[in-house]
Order: structure tokens, then C-alpha cells, then sequence
């Protein structure tokens, strides 16, 4: 649910476990994902995208530091490709054993394994403010306009370069952007960062739907993996763009959206399915049928009232009411402790979606304007960032930018 627009090692030697059958090349990785399996770094398209979902994410958004130079940019990027490389096969970001210098790694998740490790980067608009960049910047990539359902902190919003680390251990996650960002110290720094737990979608057939913290099922119809046509269509950037180094890759958005989850709680059963147009328990459309049966939209009630209400949730993220705009969703469940101004807990949807044009997500989000769900929900950040298609070896982020 909350389709659409609506609702983040191997031992100290490096050789550990890379060797024997926990070391999967080349495929895609199992809906269940074993502990130490590998998810290809390589690929026509950055992994962390069209990847079977993972369990956790870290996320975070940094902005390019004050005197930091064209130069210094191009060398990070090439240094974040050789360090991310190696953290997603579960290697250390570096070696070193000389101790008169700082380790080349921060060591927290020495002896981890991989956890099906993908480090997805994306660039931001403020990035092409740089000199020698502004002809790089796709036309398409501009921070969102104002949206209905929102109350942006600018503390938690944009940013000139994105990290997305997703793996099924929180802390080879978190390890992922940690070490970037301390490999970057100087010429980028810390400008937010979410953590996530609970995927709330389903990027492959072969998972089951999981539930977010409004207690139904999220992401029933969003795009799978498998889906070619639909990918091509929504999802990878193409000829369309200007900008012939961003084929092959994709916009992330990225929105923290604030469940009030106490206002939710005390809601009838019975009005929180009509809030979404779903069972809660099974995931159907209340048209009737099974979680995956097309929901019915023209199907109307005894009093000629449309089954699934014309303000459901599921109605006006839907495909259907969006002149056929579809995107992958890909977001986590967050939590921030308590509210101390209400005592209320501080919770929602760390949203995170990937299309062809960030102009697909404006439009389903204006289109949720009526939504019923906008009571108990306030988007509170927004970013937007190009995502590079993948690489071959040999190739490096930013290569395509600085040459």
C-alpha cells in the first residue's frame, strides 16, 4: 500500500568468506538473501535499483565542501568506486596495517558479511553548480516543486550528492556510508542521513509483500524487476534524455514522510481500509478478490457509492488515475524516538522511488491531493538526485562527468 507518491566482511584479513558456495557471482540475489551472499557490484545498471529489496538501508545526502575543486570531485568519485567495489563483495573499504596512519577502514564491520551489500550513489542539482559542470546537468533535474501534503525542513532536504547503502545487516549498511563520507572528508560533508528498517516494497516477484507501520501491506502493484517492459517504460532513463552519460540510469526521490501513527491507532478497522481501499488483513482491493487482483475501480455499493472511495489511497496513487504514470518504489520504515513537543512517536516512511523523470512522482503526488490517508501522514523532507548508470570494470563513478 501507499502505492504511488504515498507513503534507508569478511575476517580482519579480506579472505574470509569469500571463498566456497556463500559467494554467489553474477545472478540475482535469492528473495531471502543468505548472510554472506554478493550481490554484483558491475553491471549496465547500478545495483540498489532493480535489486531484490533488501532489509535495512542507510541513507544520506552530502553537500560539496567549501574550496573543494573540480579535481578534488573527480579523484573522490574514482576512490568511492574502488572502495565501494570492495564493501560490497564484504572486504574492507581499504587496507592498511601501518599504524602511524589512520586505518583505511573504520573496522565496525570487520568479520561481517556481505548481507547482500548495494552501494547506489546519485548526484543532486547543487552538484552541477560546480565549475566546468553546468553542461553536464540533465534539464530534468531540479529540486521538486511545492507539493500538496508537505512540510519541508530544509535541514533534512536535498543535497549534492546521495548515497543509498541497502543491505540485510543495519550495520554493513551503515558501514557502507560512514566510510564514503570519511573517505570524503574535505571535499564533501555530512548534510542528513536516514536510517531505515522494514523495506516497504517489493522490487521482484518472488517476495512477499511486506507491511508498513500503518499495519498494511506496501507496494502490491509496484513495478517488479522482471517487469522489462515496464522498467524500460518508467524507469531507466533512455534517448529521451539530454544528457547522453545519464542512459542507462535513473532520478531517485527520496521523501520522509511523518506517519501520525497515535491518530492512526485510535481510527475503526474499517475506516482505515477505506482510507486505503485495501483489506488489511489479506491486502485485497475491496472490490473483492485476492491481494494481487486488479482492483475494480467502476464497481459501486447497494447506494451506487463506489466500493473503493473516490478518496482511497490506492484509487489516486493508482496507475489508472494517473494517465498510466507508474515508479519503483523502494522505501523503509523509520523511527526517530519520541516527539518531545507531543509525546508522540516521531515514525513513518523514509520513501525512496526511482523513475525516468521526476516529473512522474510530481504527478502522482499532486494527483494525492484528495487522499483520504493526508490526515495521518505530512511529507516533512524532499531530494532529488541523477542517478550514473552502472559500471564495467575499469570504469569509475563521476568518469562520465569529468572524463
Amino acid at each position: 500500500m501507499l502505492a504511488g507518491a504515498g507513503l534507508l566482511g569478511v575476517t580482519a584479513g579480506g579472505a574470509g568468506f569469500l571463498a566456497g558456495d556463500r559467494q554467489r557471482g553474477g545472478g540475482a540475489a535469492s528473495p531471502a538473501g543468505e548472510p554472506g551472499e554478493i550481490v554484483p557490484f558491475h553491471g549496465a545498471h547500478q545495483a540498489g535499483i532493480a535489486t531484490p529489496a533488501q532489509d535495512r538501508l542507510a541513507f544520506g545526502a552530502l553537500n560539496i565542501a567549501p574550496g573543494a575543486t573540480r579535481a578534488d570531485l573527480r579523484d573522490l568519485l574514482r576512490e568511492w568506486t574502488v572502495a565501494a567495489a570492495r564493501m560490497t563483495r564484504g572486504e574492507p573499504a581499504g587496507q592498511t596495517a601501518r599504524p602511524q596512519v589512520p586505518p583505511l577502514d573504520t573496522g565496525e564491520a570487520a568479520s561481517s558479511p556481505a548481507a547482500r551489500l548495494t552501494i547506489t550513489i546519485g548526484y543532486g542539482p547543487g552538484l552541477f553548480g560546480r565549475p566546468g559542470l553546468a553542461g553536464k546537468k540533465p534539464a530534468a533535474l531540479a529540486p521538486l516543486p511545492p507539493l500538496p501534503g508537505e512540510n519541508l525542513d530544509p535541514g533534512r532536504s536535498g543535497g549534492d550528492l546521495c548515497v543509498q547503502a541497502c543491505s540485510d545487516d543495519p550495520l554493513v549498511a551503515f558501514h557502507a556510508v560512514r566510510n564514503l563520507a570519511r573517505l570524503g572528508m574535505g571535499v564533501v560533508e555530512h548534510a542528513w542521513m536516514e536510517l531505515g528498517f522494514g523495506r516497504t516494497s517489493t522490487t521482484t516477484a518472488g517476495q512477499p509483500t511486506p507491511r508498513n507501520l500503518m499495519g498494511f501491506k506496501d507496494g502490491t502493484r509496484n513495478i517488479k524487476a522482471g517487469q522489462a517492459g515496464l522498467m524500460r517504460d518508467h524507469v531507466w532513463v533512455g534517448a529521451e534524455t539530454d544528457q547522453p552519460w545519464l542512459r542507462g540510469g535513473s532520478y531517485l526521490v527520496a521523501r520522509r514522510i511523518r506517519m501520525f501513527i497515535e491518530n492512526w491507532d485510535r481510527d475503526y478497522l474499517q475506516d482505515q481500509q477505506r482510507v486505503i481501499g485495501r483489506d488489511k488483513a489479506s491486502g485485497a482491493p475491496l472490490s473483492g478478490g485476492t491481494e494481487f487482483t486488479p482492483p475494480d475501480f467502476a464497481a459501486t455499493a447497494a447506494a451506487a457509492e463506489p466500493v473503493i472511495p473516490a478518496t482511497a489511497h490506492i484509487r489516486l496513487a493508482s496507475p489508472e488515475h494517473n494517465g498510466g504514470t507508474r515508479i519503483l518504489r523502494r522505501g523503509y520504515s523509520y523511527t526517530d524516538g519520541i516527539d518531545p513537543r507531543t509525546g508522540t512517536l516521531q515514525a513513518g516512511l523514509f520513501f525512496v522511488a526511482f523513475m525516468k523523470d521526476p516529473g512522474q512522482f510530481a504527478r502522482i503526488q499532486r494527483s494525492l491531493a484528495g487522499d483520504a490517508l493526508g490526515e495521518y501522514i505530512q511529507h516533512t523532507s524532499s531530494a532529488v538526485f541523477a542517478c550514473p548508470p552502472g559500471l564495467h570494470p575499469g570504469q569509475h563513478w563521476g568518469e562520465a562527468l569529468f572524463g
